[in-house]
């Protein structure tokens, strides 16, 4: 008979699940699993079928009422069995006391209402080529590398429910990554990623006080890039925050498709008028 067992993933299986991402089209940013792995080593789970990896799930800690699910993965060959299921269970069980996040497909949206997951927001996925983003007076654009980390932490915090000094040292600090921050008056009022995936760029987070200063970050992402030619750019930005659709469309982004970014506990206190730009479907 069949042995099925969930465990800790390890450092190698990561990479592996990246792969099983990127088969699903999701685009995961280029050494996103080594940002990930290290920002909760527990936290990532793997389902085996006689020893061979079939399914993942990533059930992140946050702090101490935080958490985040992603990474929701069975090999096609091997859905339909319950594997899946079980390796679902256990990723919820390692969060239980806490409120869950997760971007949940269309699909599969009505299952995780079932348990208990509520909408706060929709995500579109836009994509494209940007063009036209232009820099407002008074806004500073530098490299995200040169603030004090403190600052730059704080300003994090207000758009997310929980300290990730780990994740967030790690993201801005992986090869081939441009990191930019806005400064207006001597303050950190902008914040910005810009990450390879493959054929495109993945912009995310894109945090902002204003339209203007998210604007502004766009133009110091769209300038000069990686191959000699500009990649087109995926960002996945809240639908509820109507000048980031605006923005989003007016530098020539087309809506892709859509998320929903869901809690089991209601929707955290955060600063949700300046999420230009999710940082991430995998880890909130």
């Amino acid at each position: 008979m069949a042995r099925f067992d969930i465990s800790v993933a390890s450092a190698e299986e990561m990479r592996l699940i990246a792969k099983w991402a990127a088969a699903e089209g999701w685009n995961p940013g280029e050494g996103d699993d080594e940002v990930f792995f290290p920002t909760d080593p527990q936290g990532f789970l793997v389902g085996r079928l006689d020893g061979r990896p079939i399914t993942s799930i990533s059930a992140v800690r946050y702090g101490t009422g935080h958490g985040f699910i992603g990474l929701y993965i069975t090999v096609p060959q091997w859905r339909g069995h319950g594997y899946g299921l079980r390796t679902w269970q256990a990723g919820i069980q390692r969060l239980a006391g806490r409120n869950i996040g997760l971007d949940g497909v269309v699909a599969q949206q009505a299952n995780y209402q079932r348990e208990g997951f509520r909408e706060a927001w929709r995500t579109t996925r836009f994509q494209g080529l940007p063009a036209g983003a232009r820099q407002a007076a008074g806004v500073e654009t530098v490299d995200a590398r040169s603030i004090g980390f403190a600052e730059l932490a704080a300003f994090d915090r207000r758009f997310f429910p929980a300290e990730r000094d780990a994740f967030l040292a790690l993201w801005i600090t992986v090869p081939g990554r441009r990191a930019v921050a806005a400064r207006r008056n001597g303050s950190v009022v902008g914040f910005a990623v810009r990450r390879p995936a493959g054929a495109v760029d993945r912009i995310g987070p894109l945090f902002a006080d204003s339209p203007e200063v998210a604007e502004s970050l766009l133009a110091a992402l769209s300038a000069g890039d990686r191959h000699g030619a500009a990649p087109p750019v995926m960002i996945d930005v809240p639908a509820s925050n109507a000048p980031a659709v605006q923005l989003a469309e007016r530098v020539g982004l087309a809506a892709a498709w859509d998320t929903a970014r869901m809690y089991t506990g209601g929707v955290p206190q955060i600063d949700q008028e300046g999420i230009y730009a999710v940082t991430t479907l995998e880890l909130g």
